[in-house]
């Protein structure tokens, strides 16, 4: 983050009047000596947990970095989030900023406020290897597992290659819930993101014994999600995640979560920045879903 940034961002942080209204985060934040991160457990590599109370990942490590740029007198309180909770959290104060693996989509956007996309996910498909399923149609007549709270089965419903495919949806607590419904053989498929299904397989008993096919059903921006209506910590929160890209960090901290062994078990996703996130990058966006999947 450039000084010029640093010290727009301090100067949100420590300062009365228009800009700490009630219910703005910083001057929440500030009255209260605290910010809460909203963080997920099994989001690998974007947000999940290392035990006793530790959680690391690209979405968890960048929101650490954005805390001390924005507010560096402030103590980070790490409270975990469902795909469930994590919405409501957000809106009614109990979570400042949410750092998992959260959609941009239009309809979240009437409820909460998005930064700029950070990630990109394509939605599709884990199977166990030699399972024999390809594609959406050979999941007719499967057990599929999706976990509460996401979006994934329902793409999968209103794709177009599954018109006459009927499978029994089997629902996961969260996505290690999810990914164990597949690994005990109670769901044949798990469709959820790829990066999230890359990181359950690489930290999986045996990650060859899976892999991600199908079609792609979605192209998701992720994002960093934080309360509506709040210009002033998102404008903090953007100038920093911009100041990152301009400066190459973004890039490294990518190669780090997707391309090289990451805890706790010093194993690799191993998942190339796709091209829609290298253009994200060189031209930030908060954009919906919905605009990336025009017709």
């Amino acid at each position: 983050m450039t000084k010029h940034l640093l010290a727009l961002a301090a100067v949100a942080f420590f300062s009365g009047g228009v800009h700490a209204q009630a219910g703005d985060t910083l001057a929440k934040v500030k009255a209260s000596g605290k910010i809460v991160m909203g963080v997920r457990e099994s989001s690998t590599p974007l947000s999940y947990t290392l035990g006793d109370g530790k959680y690391a990942g690209y979405h968890v490590e960048l929101c650490e970095r954005i805390i001390k740029a924005v507010a560096p007198a402030a103590k980070v309180e790490y409270t975990p989030v469902t795909s469930a909770n994590r919405i409501p959290l957000v809106q009614n104060g109990t979570v400042d900023i949410e750092c998992g693996s959260t959609t941009n989509n239009a309809t979240r956007q009437k409820d909460v406020a998005f930064a700029v996309t950070t990630y990109v996910t394509e939605v599709r498909t884990a199977v166990k290897v030699g399972s024999g399923i390809n594609s959406i149609a050979q999941l007719n007549g499967k057990n599929v597992a999706t976990t509460t709270g996401t979006t994934s089965v329902a793409l999968l419903r209103r794709h177009e290659r599954a018109t006459g495919v009927n499978f029994n949806e089997v629902y996961g607590k969260d996505h290690a819930d999810s990914f164990l419904l597949l690994e005990s053989g109670r769901a044949d498929a798990f469709v959820m993101d790829d990066n999230i299904l890359a990181g359950l397989i690489a930290t999986s008993k045996s990650p060859r014994d899976y892999a991600i096919v199908g079609e792609t059903l979605n192209i998701e921006p992720i994002a960093i999600m934080i309360r509506k209506d709040d210009p002033v910590f998102k404008k903090a929160v953007d100038d920093f995640i911009k100041a990152q890209m301009n400066s190459g960090e973004l890039d490294k901290l990518y190669a780090k979560w997707f391309l090289q062994p990451i805890p706790p078990r010093n194993t690799s996703v191993n998942l190339a920045m796709g091209n829609v996130l290298k253009e994200v990058i060189k031209n930030p966006s908060d954009k919906p879903a919905e605009e990336y999947n025009k017709k």
